[in-house]
């Protein structure tokens, strides 16, 4: 499959919103200097629902086009996640553990470990962090790992589950199947659903817009100016100011579960006119899985940096959560691209012989 346009470049700008959301909760945990007036710097959850919605048009768009030609495998669909999601996952999730149950004890860091460290290790491999970080908050290198459970968590049902559907009413069945999903997520019964966010529709939405797109469904947004454009500055005003407010969490994740997947459809079949080609983004784009996998470790690196830095009073409050950000950024970029081109890539390389 070709590479749509932009979607590169959002990736990198959605996990870039994720390292400012954790940079100045750090911060402040940690008594350093902290920004958090502007509402972009509380818009990480979102980020990673966005994220969510682009994995569902994009798999779901993969599989879809494959059943049509009577060509999807379940192995190779496994066997691709497997080689894109599991090295750099289990690498983490090794540090991770490593990090709070060894490094910060030689260290004499104080931290608290409130859990069975077997248990840690069998929620994390066995594909339930967001399970592990709601239950213990292990952490924010393993914490953030949760996002990465939900995803492994929809591979295993979709798979199978659009493998039996009718590949003519296809459609259909993932419109039913996401609206009664969310309903049951939001009944007072299932509330463990939502305290482990698991937040399947916004996955199956975004494949619901991938597949309006391949049965040419949505051709009105592309002849339309107006409709890009509103769904465009709509998705901008919501990261960036706080005038979207909702009275309930049903109606928050249906407008933002409906807005990304517009705005998503909207900048990857360029109804709004622009792509954007700089190379320096794509790649950043490309390696965003490692910028949000290792943004908490350099994070905590350059906290523990600035933490003793701070008894010699070097920089004043506004020039220091200016290093923070330049710092954690760049090492984060730094760590991503390591990873990418001398670990990642051989997997990637293997991967591309799975393909349908």
């Amino acid at each position: 499959m070709n590479r749509l346009p932009n979607l590169d470049v959002l990736r990198f700008i959605l996990a870039s919103l994720v390292v400012f959301f954790h940079l100045p909760q750090l911060c402040r945990n940690q008594g350093l200097p902290y920004f958090l007036e502007a509402p972009i710097f509380n818009r990480g959850i979102e980020a990673v629902y966005m994220f969510f919605v682009l994995s569902g048009f994009l798999i779901i768009k993969i599989i879809y086009n494959a059943k049509q030609r009577d060509a999807f495998s379940i192995k190779k669909f496994y066997i691709r996640r497997v080689l894109r999601i599991f090295p750099l996952y289990y690498l983490i999730v090794i540090f991770g553990f490593l990090f709070y149950w060894v490094f910060l004890p030689e260290l004499e860091i104080p931290f608290e470990n409130n859990y069975a460290l077997s248990e840690g290790i069998l929620l994390s491999i066995f594909f339930l962090p967001n399970i592990f970080a709601q239950l213990y908050m292990p952490g924010g290198i393993l914490e953030v790992l949760w996002s990465i459970g939900i995803e492994e968590q929809f591979y295993i049902v979709v798979a199978p589950l659009l493998f039996i559907l009718p590949k003519y009413r296809l459609l259909q069945y993932l419109m039913l199947l996401t609206t009664a999903y969310f309903i049951i997520y939001h009944l007072e019964p299932f509330d463990n659903l939502r305290r482990f966010i698991m937040v399947f529709f916004f996955l199956f939405f975004g494949g619901i817009i991938a597949v309006l797109e391949e049965k040419k469904q949505l051709e009105f947004l592309k002849r339309s100016k107006l409709v890009p454009l509103v769904i465009v500055l709509s998705t901008v005003l919501y990261f960036t100011t706080s005038i979207f407010e909702f009275e309930t969490l049903a109606f928050f994740n249906l407008f933002t579960m409906v807005l990304f997947g517009l705005f998503i459809h909207t900048i990857a079949h360029n109804n709004f006119g622009v792509e954007i080609r700089s190379k320096a983004l794509n790649y950043l784009g490309q390696i965003s899985y490692g910028i949000y996998m290792f943004h908490v470790i350099a994070l905590n690196a350059v906290v523990f940096l600035f933490l003793k830095l701070q008894k010699h009073e070097l920089f004043s409050d506004t020039i220091t959560i200016i290093l923070i950000y330049l710092l954690t950024f760049a090492i984060t970029i730094i760590l991503a691209h390591v990873s990418y081109k001398y670990y990642e890539t051989y997997f990637l390389k293997l991967k591309n012989k799975f393909r349908e």
